[in-house]
């Protein structure tokens, strides 16, 4: 998780939503991603999108059964829907998302028994620093003249 907060300040340093994923397969780091939607100019640069894509080409599937996601802020619904049809093992995510988050906070996406997949989920890791760095993030952008 530690790595997917060193990510979350790159996207904060380029201007984009602070939030970082990384990918782990048995231990061993898979992919690492930022928010890059501004700087791709697509709407579906999250990091979890990106950190997916980059497993996906590494480990050359699309389906990524036995990767565990890290990310800073809970998925929204494309984000969560994309983890589920990637059918990974374990999203770890560290602070909920009360206005767009689509695993606990607006949506269960990954609710047990809802899909033909279950993703397993542990909340929690890191929300502080994770809540922090995008609470400072939207404070600067609605100070900045």
């Amino acid at each position: 998780m530690t790595l997917a907060l060193e990510e979350a300040h790159k996207a904060a340093q380029e201007q984009e939503v602070p939030v970082g994923a990384v990918a782990v397969l048995e231990g061993e780091l898979v992919a690492r991603e930022h928010n890059r939607s501004i700087q791709l100019h697509d709407p579906t640069g999250h990091a979890e999108i990106l950190v997916l894509r980059e497993a996906g080409q590494k480990l050359s599937n699309y389906r990524l059964k036995n990767l565990e996601i890290y990310v800073t802020l809970e998925p929204c619904a494309m984000c969560a829907g994309a983890l589920l049809w990637a059918r990974i093992q374990q999203l770890v995510f560290g602070a909920r998302d009360e206005k767009a988050g689509a695993v606990f906070s607006k949506a269960s996406l990954l609710s047990e028994g809802r899909f033909n997949h279950t993703v397993q989920v542990v909340e929690g890791i890191l929300a502080q620093p994770s809540r922090e760095l995008l609470q400072e993030f939207f404070t600067d952008r609605r100070s900045a003249p």
